[in-house]
């Protein structure tokens, strides 16, 4: 009866909005939104804004550009998806650089210097977030936006994270990456969840290995969707003697 009442063009538009709103939300996908997150309160850990700070982030990472977890619609979106060919994504570039991938997503390609991807504003005129300071075994919680798969009825895909050698002069492969994982994190650990399961927080916290040299080491932060789809984000972590 509803539909009897509309005109063409209004029923044209309206399902044109539906179909764009269930493509958003299936094909919402996560990144890296900090890489050096801290809790107000560690004994009663929250990923939201109003609970915790950011002290870290990946390459060039825009802040205040939108809301947490919008960034996949930016322009270029935050999330990178590896290619698929190359023979596979454990084959694929390891970083985006903005151009290769699925979905190519933002540049993240080391800074010549290291210090060049965290200084000054991006391509479009933004400031960009602080480099990650720790120590050997010092603590980093990374965070994430759910996009939508931290639903019970998906399964838990682990984030990966992977770490280079000390003072590396190009970022590593991604086979390079996948011979030193330090930790698996629980993707669907997330707080504050109200009904929007786009925009749910979600993190876990790791510590570094107690035998890293003073330096400078690339993190990558991977996460599997589904069966050939991987998303990166990478990140430099400033490690300084204790």
């Amino acid at each position: 009866m509803f539909f009897t009442t509309l005109s063409k063009a209004s029923l044209a538009v309206l399902i044109a909005s539906m179909i764009l709103v269930l493509t958003q939300k299936a094909e919402a996908h996560s990144y890296a939104d900090c890489i050096d997150w801290r809790f107000k309160d560690p004994k009663n850990p929250s990923w939201s804004d109003k609970n915790g700070a950011c002290f870290g982030f990946a390459r060039r990472f825009p802040l205040k550009a939108k809301p947490f977890a919008k960034l996949d619609s930016d322009d270029p979106n935050r999330h990178y998806q590896q290619s698929h060919k190359n023979p596979d994504p454990n084959h694929s570039l390891a970083c985006s650089d903005g151009k290769q991938g699925e979905e190519p997503g933002a540049d993240e390609t080391m800074g010549k210097p290291i210090s060049a991807a965290y200084t000054g504003k991006d391509k479009r005129g933004r400031a960009v977030g602080v480099q990650t300071v720790s120590k050997p075994g010092g603590q980093l919680c990374v965070r994430w936006p759910a996009k939508n798969h931290a639903v019970p009825d998906e399964k838990n895909q682990p984030v990966t994270i992977a770490l280079s050698e000390v003072n590396p002069t190009k970022d590593p492969t991604q086979l390079q990456f996948l011979s030193n994982v330090i930790t698996d994190l629980n993707y669907k650990n997330c707080s504050d969840k109200g009904k929007d399961t786009d925009i749910w927080p979600c993190g876990g916290c790791f510590k570094l290995p107690t035998t890293l040299k003073p330096g400078n080491f690339v993190m990558q932060w991977r996460w599997k969707l589904n069966s050939d789809e991987w998303y990166t984000s990478c990140a430099d972590i400033d490690v300084r003697a204790k």
